[in-house]
């Protein structure tokens, strides 16, 4: 058997995975919608999931910094190893520049991120209602963009398994 990421590499992995989903899922759910008691439910949510995913995204980090990953199979070729880096490391930028870019947003815009209503963070920016307009949209285009990256990303690894049928995909499972 193929070497396989550690078990927490694997959780942190799959955990991150899970988050990003579920805040781009609460973005899209609330983006139209009036503001309600039910909006600000759902942008709670959404803010509680993101500084989760920063803090899992900063131990991920961390591990992988101190736990060497396996290395990519020799079968493949030089400018796929260098896709597959270039795709992670965006990928990495990408999972802290969103969530930070949406603490960023609230602070610019005067709102606090209270994580789980226990822990109140402190503002990055004080209020500047035009910031704030200009971190939104960054904010937005980054969750496209984060979205896009890990579905081209899901496709690699299902190409590897499917059509390559190599273990790649089975050593993050």
């Amino acid at each position: 058997m193929k070497p396989k990421y550690t078990l927490i590499a694997r959780a942190l992995h799959w955990l991150v995975a899970l988050g990003i989903i579920a805040a781009f899922a609460l973005a899209m759910s609330f983006d139209d919608m009036p503001l309600s008691m039910a909006k600000l439910k759902l942008i709670n949510y959404h803010k509680w999931i993101g500084i989760t995913v920063l803090a899992l995204v900063a131990l991920r980090l961390i591990w992988r910094l101190t736990h060497r990953p396996p290395a990519l199979p020799d079968h493949m070729a030089t400018w796929e190893k260098l896709v597959a880096h270039v795709t992670h490391g965006a990928l990495y930028v990408l999972m802290f520049g969103v969530p930070l870019g949406g603490w960023l947003y609230s602070s610019a815009k005067g709102y606090p991120v209270v994580w789980f209503g226990l822990v109140q963070l402190p503002d990055l920016v004080a209020k500047n209602e035009a910031l704030a307009d200009s971190i939104k949209e960054a904010h937005r285009i980054g969750g496209w963009l984060i979205i896009l990256l890990a579905a081209a990303h899901a496709a690699a690894a299902l190409k590897h398994h499917f059509i390559n049928r190599d273990d790649v995909l089975k050593r993050m499972i």
